[in-house]
């Protein structure tokens, strides 16, 4: 089986989010740690963020799936908005910790005309300033697109940044469907065949979690448009596919499709058939 869910917001705590999954009939759930677009986190009430755990301890939660911020570049040109991303990643490492054992995925960034050596090397500068040996949080480097001067397109790209941390063994990768479809690798016609590319450049297993979303775009566009379930390039069987792998079984899926409560809930209950269809 593989666990399924969507973004939730913060804004009513915690707890809510479980309760919230659970009236969605999921059983993982993904939320920005600080506005996607930047700005001071909300901060954290032990009482409620405790309630949250018993919840995932009660409803056999897969695991969570927490978001960086977009606005956070490690890699920028910028050097004061290099050092801004350095504390937010800081700043939430530290957060996390309250819910341990969860994921912490984050868009490796984007060089703004550095060259991808030069981001590469900024990023895992940043990591190797903000991870410690005690830490019960795995960061998950997300699969991009290409968009732009996005770093981490390829496979090979973010294996260069694993390689280059130190406590690699604290770090993880989030594959995002529509991003790596986007990107250029065939997950319609040739799923097992990807699935062995990454499995021989970075390994099965550091693949921790899967944004499961279809695509506006042709494979190779490297425009990151994301959409519904079946309705997109991508397609349903191939979607079914891919929720069906055994590799990415045990896996928290990760819906970042363009909806509301109403089609989340729907799509949720759609991967949860697929699933007892495969019992």
């Amino acid at each position: 089986m593989i666990y399924i869910g969507c973004h939730l917001s913060v804004t009513n705590g915690y707890e809510a989010m479980g309760r919230q999954m659970m009236d969605f009939g999921g059983n993982t759930f993904a939320w920005f740690t600080r506005n996607p677009r930047g700005g001071k986190a909300k901060d954290l009430d032990p009482a409620d963020v405790e309630k949250l755990r018993a919840i995932l301890e009660k409803e056999t939660f897969g695991t969570l799936v927490a978001h960086a911020s977009y606005t956070m570049n490690l890699c920028s040109a910028k050097p004061e908005t290099r050092a801004n991303a350095l504390d937010m990643l800081k700043q939430d490492l530290q957060r996390m910790e309250q819910i341990p054992n969860q994921y912490y995925n984050f868009h490796p960034g984007s060089h703004t005309g550095q060259g991808t050596e030069i981001g590469i090397q900024q990023i895992a500068d940043g990591l190797n300033q903000s991870i410690w040996p005690e830490m019960k949080t795995t960061i998950l480097l997300e699969t991009m697109a290409g968009k732009g001067s996005e770093v981490g397109k390829t496979f090979e790209k973010l294996r260069e940044i694993i390689d280059r941390t130190t406590l690699q063994e604290k770090l993880g990768v989030c594959l995002d469907t529509c991003h790596i479809w986007d990107g250029g690798y065939d997950i319609v016609n040739d799923l097992d065949g990807v699935l062995t590319q990454f499995d021989n450049i970075i390994g099965l297993h550091r693949l921790k979690a899967i944004h499961f979303n279809d695509s506006k775009n042709e494979c190779g566009a490297a425009k990151d448009r994301h959409e519904k379930l079946g309705q997109g390039c991508i397609g349903m069987e191939a979607m079914k596919r891919i929720a069906l792998h055994p590799a990415l079984q045990n896996l928290p899926f990760i819906l970042e499709t363009p909806n509301d409560d109403a089609g989340y809930k729907a799509e949720i209950a759609l991967v949860n058939r697929w699933m007892n269809e495969y019992k």
